[in-house]
């Protein structure tokens, strides 16, 4: 499989990114299984838990049809442990200089994450067009999104932070988005009852969700 795909294909993959918070270890390679049954392959590990970089790389290891990515990246360091551990792809809350010039030195693909004009910029300054809008609704939502769109008409978002099935929908419609990011694919109740029917049924109806 393409090993190195650009920020821009990542996001081009499927309309939803899930983002992973995992608490056990043993969940990590069926709840991937389960998510790539449903046509959802890049998927986004966060950082968030102890386990999380051991399930990265159990999941890198066992599922080679998924793309795993790390999330919650917020240090050079932790770009280096999550590529270290399989990662394919980082994902950030925030954005600094030091971060980005560590991912372009790994090779590893970063999404940034913004909330305002001036980190926009910041990142654009080193190089990153795909950006990562965090926390989405409480950062200003679609409106948020429209407004860029004038000012900043050559960057792409991937909108996550209280991104849910009711309003996904709103934000794919909007020329500047290319994917959503979000939680609600891999619910905490499936993960601690072993439903991966349940992540794959949900994982389906992501996919379908419609990019205008």
């Amino acid at each position: 499989m393409d090993q190195r795909l650009t920020a821009l294909e990542l996001m081009q993959d499927a309309p939803v990114i899930p983002v992973i918070v995992l608490n056990d270890l043993a969940h990590a390679v069926p709840m991937a299984q389960a998510l790539v049954a449903g046509g959802i392959r890049v998927l986004e590990v966060t950082l968030r838990t102890p386990q999380g970089l051991a399930s990265i790389e159990a999941i890198a290891r066992t599922v080679p049809e998924a793309i795993v990515g790390a999330g919650t990246v917020r240090s050079a360091a932790d770009a280096r442990a999550c590529a270290h551990a399989g990662a394919r792809f980082a994902v950030s809350p925030g954005y600094t200089s030091a971060l980005g010039q560590a991912c372009q030195d790994l090779q590893l693909p970063l999404l940034p994450g913004v909330a305002t004009s001036g980190e926009i910029m910041a990142a654009q300054a080193d190089g990153f067009n795909e950006l990562k809008f965090f926390p989405a609704v409480q950062a200003g939502g679609t409106a948020m999104l429209k407004a860029w769109q004038g000012p900043f008409g050559d960057v792409r978002f991937c909108p996550t932070g209280g991104v849910s099935p009711a309003n996904a929908q709103e934000f794919l419609a909007l020329k500047n988005v290319v994917c959503v990011g979000g939680s609600w694919l891999v619910p905490t109740d499936a993960l601690e009852q072993g439903d991966w029917s349940r992540i794959t049924a949900l994982a389906r109806q992501a996919k379908a969700l419609r990019k205008a």
